[in-house]
């Protein structure tokens, strides 16, 4: 398992860096530097500790799936495995985070088919408060409306056929008939099951809201990044902006949205009438201090789990 973390990261590393670099060149060197100088880095820690404020509700949505899920660990391991998650920040839609479940299985010895579904209904959850950010500046704003009410209503789908099981279980039994497929219909039935206790209104409602409180953190930081850059647009732009730039990042399937979301953040603020500049140099800031600060957290934490618990198997494919 190591090895392919270490793979996946050394490639999104590579890509970041062509497209960065890329940036880099559309951006002017020499005037995305002056931009960088006009920026008030006393702002920095702050704006950190708005994305740690991040990571601490979605911790607690972590935290609440593993106890209705009735797993129990202790708070400061289930602290650990979900930092050590943070290093697959960097993979689509952030789905690498099962690392987690695997994690979990070392300390505890539950299924990962048990607790891998809590990271989709992290990813759920997340994206479903971003949509509805999305939408209502799409229609405010009268940009990306198709997209925003799109990509809703592919994950309104997804969430109907899940917390129905006359549609779900018949889906699943079907697998079956793949071969290759067919000896995991134990694990799918069990990860079902997970993702269907969690799909129930209360915990729906609930998770949504804290996704919500969430998202709102790193959204504020992007609107202080964007003021100290001088660009006046207000914190429901900057919510806007973002939501929409991660959504796109994410429907593009690439490592963290790479190239994705940093490009639809540079449009948007370059059609606000902002200059290049100004444009990739909030992205940069915006993207080191959540995406890439994730991954060092990440990095550090699955570090630490391994002094406490051990190293990890290179290679580990029972999920059962």
């Amino acid at each position: 398992m190591l090895k392919k973390i270490r793979k996946k990261l050394l490639f999104s590393i590579a890509l970041a860096a062509l497209f960065y670099l890329g940036f880099t060149i559309y951006a002017e060197f020499g005037q995305l530097i002056f931009a960088f100088k006009k920026f008030n880095w006393l702002w920095l820690p702050v704006i950190i500790g708005l994305t740690l404020f991040n990571y601490l509700s979605r911790f607690l949505k972590w935290q609440y799936y593993l106890s209705l899920l009735d797993v129990k660990i202790k708070i400061p391991d289930s602290i650990s495995i979900f930092l050590s998650g943070l290093v697959m920040s960097i993979t689509p839609g952030k789905m690498g985070e099962v690392l987690k479940s695997y994690l979990v299985k070392e300390v505890t010895g539950t299924s990962v088919s048990k607790t891998a579904p809590i990271v989709l209904l992290e990813r759920l959850t997340d994206f479903i408060s971003l949509i509805i950010i999305a939408i209502i500046g799409a229609y405010f704003f009268k940009f990306g409306k198709e997209i925003s009410v799109g990509t809703g209503i592919l994950f309104l789908v997804i969430i109907f056929v899940l917390s129905n099981k006359k549609l779900a279980i018949p889906l699943i039994n079907f697998l079956e008939k793949f071969k290759f497929l067919a000896k995991h219909i134990v694990s799918f039935h069990n990860a079902y099951e997970s993702s269907y206790k969690m799909l129930r209104l209360k915990p729906l409602i609930l998770m949504l809201l804290l996704s919500a409180v969430g998202w709102f953190f790193e959204c504020l930081g992007y609107h202080l990044i964007l003021s100290n850059f001088g660009v006046e647009l207000g914190l429901f732009w900057a919510s806007f902006a973002y939501a929409f730039a991660t959504i796109v990042g994410a429907l593009t399937m690439l490592p963290g949205g790479l190239g994705a979301t940093e490009g639809s953040l540079t449009f948007l603020v370059i059609q606000k009438g902002y200059s290049k500049e100004i444009a990739v140099a909030s992205t940069f800031i915006i993207r080191v201090v959540t995406l890439w600060f994730a991954v060092l957290v990440g990095l550090l934490s699955l570090t630490l789990y391994q002094i406490k618990f051990g190293k990890i198997p290179l290679e580990t494919t029972s999920n059962q």
